[in-house]
């Protein structure tokens, strides 16, 4: 695994090594051992598994707040999706700049978005699945997102928006009064 890092701090792009001959391939998705470059003492709490039907949908931007605040390595597994994080930390020198991906079966990158910063995504085929890894428990509690349209990020997604959820749609729009997350 290669990491090469992005203008958002804690936020990294994973470049896969694959082994491959006639038989196909073999790619280490998950190594502990190499994580520990990105960040010491790494727990893994929840891998989940999604499938998005029709090209162009928008998923996000979701986040966390501690006490559950998590970290998540996404990676597209099936077809090909324009993964997105956007920084909320209050003191961060990024606070609300963005940095989008496209993550594919193909290319066999993922993203390692850090703790305080919004994940979502869009899928730039029909029938893409997703493989999410997670620092933290999933906490309804504790969740929270911001709008995927937001003027104040302006996410620029690569391809015309087709179905976004009601409950993606009902979030909340960033104010001057938005002071970010706050981590400690």
């Amino acid at each position: 695994m290669i990491f090469e890092n992005t203008k958002i701090d804690g936020v990294k792009i994973i470049i896969s090594e694959p082994f491959r001959d006639e038989r196909g391939f073999f790619n280490r998705i998950f190594c502990q051992k190499e994580l520990e470059s990105v960040r010491t003492n790494i727990i893994i709490k929840q891998l989940n598994h999604s499938m998005t039907k029709t090209k162009g949908t928008i998923r996000g931007m979701h986040f966390q707040y501690p006490p559950h605040a998590e970290m998540k390595i996404v990676r597209c597994v099936k077809g090909s999706i324009f993964d997105v994080a956007v920084d909320l930390r209050k003191d961060s020198f990024t606070f609300l700049q963005w940095h989008g991906e496209t993550l594919s079966a193909d290319n066999m990158k993922a993203l390692v978005i850090p703790e305080g910063c919004a994940h979502g995504f869009q899928s730039l085929d029909d029938n893409i699945e997703m493989v999410y890894m997670s620092t933290a428990f999933y906490s309804k509690s504790n969740e929270d997102a911001v709008r995927f349209d937001d003027p104040k990020i302006n996410i620029e997604w690569p391809i015309p928006i087709t179905i976004v959820s009601d409950k993606d749609k009902a979030q909340f729009f960033i104010g001057n009064e938005f002071q970010g997350v706050k981590l400690s």
